[in-house]
């Protein structure tokens, strides 16, 4: 983007285009109100109050609106907004933007409705992604867990850790700067803070592999030999007739993924019943290689038998290839059987039995963390920073115990604030800024 361009006056649809109820054009800058003055009938604006009118096109009417004002500072970016609520509907919305853009604003890119918030001290760096976390979420336990750092809880605790390893830089330094009158601090004061510090890094981290999980996903394959439920398990998790479930072996000949929601977004994988035999068909051959590389590339392979004919050979055979995998073992058709082994989890996919509680058990399995109890949410770039922080942060301390020059530990002290002026936007480049919000949507 043109560094001229940075501040000029910038319109979008804040709405999906297509059929809807209401269609949402967002206008901000300084050029917003004189623009919407030119199209609206009814440009009298106050403050927490919208105007109901028409856009106009000189003498002819577009559409009936709602507009809403926004005066700078007190709005979203910053700067002087206009949101116009019109009628859904690909053309009408177009119609207004077009307009919009011809009496001045130009077309915003993606995610510079926000940038320009960040830009304007309106959010720090860590509230803007989880703008594109909220927009990007999965599952409705990952959009409430990045609600949390849009209100400002990682930014807070960021700012508590940067505080405390400033008050010891500060001492440091005075020490330094000023010998004949600042005694430098103890070294046992360094080394408690520099601990404690350590360990409030360590608390934000702790959350990192569920933040991952959560953003990114996990993916779960089923296997087992031919007719002992895959499919009829697969078609239970996900609540709907998805697999054709017959009593011929060799059914599933490809791969079936779809996508199911356990608090995490989660590819659950129906695979080719595995078996070795010489009157299998080509096609069924490859699906059975399809079904190994499916489980080879599986977070959790979700190994199924039939309990009412108990392990076999062939079930055995199956189960060896999962000796090095993360996998669960999931007997099917427990309605037909009474006897139970440890270790093993009972189900019917015919009748539901036990579907619900393997769900609970899958989740543990993958994420052993409750979105509830997940105090911060942190994304790759973030947790580098945390990283870098820490890193810097343990060899000060190694410092301190070792009775090094406080000049020399100053250094250490100096990069892990850097690191974390990093994390919040305080510092930071320009094509790591412009990475980041070209993840965003148009309009946002």
């Amino acid at each position: 983007m043109n560094i001229l361009d940075e501040f000029d006056t910038i319109a979008a649809p804040a709405t999906p285009m297509g059929m809807g109820g209401v269609g949402v054009i967002r206008i901000s800058g300084s050029k917003a109100f004189e623009i919407i003055e030119k199209i609206f009938t009814n440009p009298k604006f106050e403050p927490r109050k919208f105007n109901h009118g028409w856009i106009v096109d000189g003498v002819a009417k577009i559409d009936e609106v709602i507009v809403l004002p926004f005066f700078a500072p007190n709005s979203y970016t910053g700067e002087d907004v206009v949101e116009i609520q019109c009628h859904g509907g690909v053309n009408v919305v177009r119609n207004i933007l077009n307009l919009v853009l011809k009496h001045g604003a130009r077309m915003a890119e993606k995610g510079e409705f926000t940038k320009r918030a960040f830009l304007n001290k309106r959010m720090d760096l860590s509230q803007a992604e989880s703008v594109a976390d909220i927009i990007h979420s999965k599952t409705a336990d990952f959009a409430k867990a990045s609600i949390k750092n849009l209100s400002g809880v990682l930014k807070e605790k960021i700012n508590n850790i940067r505080n405390d390893i400033f008050e010891v830089l500060s001492k440091i330094t005075a020490g330094i700067d000023f010998p004949e009158d600042v005694k430098e601090p103890e070294y046992s004061y360094l080394t408690e803070k520099f601990e404690n510090i350590i360990t409030q890094i360590d608390s934000v981290l702790s959350g990192a592999n569920t933040s991952n999980i959560f953003r990114q996903g996990a993916s779960f394959a089923i296997v087992g030999k031919p007719n002992v439920g895959k499919s009829s398990l697969f078609n239970a998790l996900l609540s709907l007739d998805r697999a054709i479930v017959t009593d011929i072996a060799g059914t599933t000949r490809d791969v079936l993924r779809e996508t199911l929601d356990l608090g995490i977004p989660v590819t659950l994988v129906d695979t080719a019943g595995i078996r070795e035999n010489e009157d299998v068909s080509t096609v069924e051959k490859i699906g059975i290689e399809y079904s190994k590389q499916s489980l080879d590339e599986a977070d959790l392979v979700l190994f199924v038998y039939d309990a009412s004919q108990g392990l076999s050979p062939e079930d055995k055979e199956v189960l060896e290839l999962l000796k090095d995998k993360n996998h669960i073992v999931i007997a099917n058709k427990s309605d037909l059987v009474s006897a139970r082994q440890a270790n093993v989890v009972y189900i019917s996919a015919l009748t539901g039995e036990g579907v619900l509680e393997l769900k609970e058990s899958l989740k543990k399995k993958v994420c052993d963390i409750n979105p509830e109890t997940l105090e911060f949410v942190t994304n790759t770039r973030q947790q580098t920073c945390l990283t870098r922080a820490r890193a810097a942060m343990e060899q000060a301390l190694l410092a301190a115990q070792l009775h090094e020059l406080q000049d020399l530990i100053s250094i250490d002290v100096k990069s892990a604030i850097l690191a974390l002026d990093e994390l919040t936007g305080e510092l930071i480049t320009d094509d790591v800024l412009n990475n980041i919000f070209d993840h965003f949507c148009i309009g946002k």
